[in-house]
């Protein structure tokens, strides 16, 4: 599985009723949902700026960066702020998470190349399919993800 670091830390969380995770390495905070500024401009996933300690930083949805429907927030909405790398420069940028559950230790990765059936998300921003406490998680490919904020079709 060449391709895929290891992430032996790992913070997993909901998102449209399935579990992802990130390297644990690249979180620096989860906070509660708070007052985010419309960027009307800007890519439909990505529209939103928040202030994380005086710096304005994007708040990002994945799910409509998969062409999924942005959900609800709830009691248990987060956003789990990350540090990326964006054109080659450490960048911050928050995501919306239904729910965070743990940094934990992946267990395995069972599949380093994603099936483009059986799955909802685009598999092109997913690194690979880990095990972690007897269920599959969806490990994201982050870099990918906020690579090119043009569509995926």
């Amino acid at each position: 599985m060449t391709n895929t670091p290891n992430m032996a830390g790992i913070l997993t969380f909901v998102m449209s009723n399935e579990i992802f995770a990130v390297p644990a390495s690249m979180v620096l905070e989860i906070l509660d949902p708070g007052p985010a500024t419309p960027v009307p401009t800007a890519p439909a996933f990505i529209n939103k700026l928040i202030n994380f300690r005086g710096r304005v930083i994007p708040l990002a949805d994945l799910r409509l960066r998969c062409g999924l429907p942005a959900g609800a927030p709830s009691g248990d909405t987060r956003m789990v702020v990350l540090e990326i790398r964006f054109e080659d420069e450490p960048t911050l940028v928050a995501i919306l998470a239904d729910k965070v559950y743990e940094v934990g230790i992946l267990e395995g990765v069972v599949a380093d190349k994603v099936p483009r059936i059986g799955t909802r998300w685009h598999p092109e921003f997913i690194k690979a399919i880990g095990r972690h406490k007897d269920k599959f998680v969806m490990i994201l490919d982050i870099d990918r993800i906020f690579a090119s904020s043009q569509p995926v079709l």
